[in-house]
């Protein structure tokens, strides 16, 4: 399974667990290593993750965020701050979701605000 697909299955976790109610492991099953990891990392630094988001939305408050929408940036985000992989990649791969998942709007809303995070987190030059 492509690590593109194991990004959206954690999103869609984190989603149901949101919408759902229903626990964590619950929801993880058998999942692949890369979807358990994100999936618990996002649950476990939420709080924070959604700290850093509302910081750098315009014009909105979180609880005003589709709940699909917030966890495909709380995923992202937590690979940007809490992995190696490359905010462009982690970046790409939400946008990409989005475009397949979310609202029309939700792309270019999902690129800026973890644009904004990824050039306030830059080192200076």
């Amino acid at each position: 399974m492509r690590r593109s697909d194991q990004r959206r299955d954690a999103v869609f976790v984190n989603y149901q667990r949101d919408v759902t109610g229903r626990p964590l492991e619950e929801l993880l099953g058998e999942a692949r290593p890369l979807t358990r990891e994100l999936a618990a990392g996002v649950d476990g630094h939420r709080e924070e993750l959604d700290d850093v988001i509302a910081a750098h939305v315009k014009g909105w408050t979180v609880d005003r965020i589709a709940p699909l929408e917030m966890n495909v940036m709380r995923t992202a985000l937590y690979e940007m701050e809490f992995t190696e992989t490359p905010a462009e990649v982690a970046i790409d791969e939400a946008v990409e979701i989005a475009k397949e998942y979310c609202g029309a709007e939700a792309p270019k809303f999902v690129n800026g605000v973890l644009g904004a995070v990824a050039r306030e987190r830059e080192p200076a030059k």
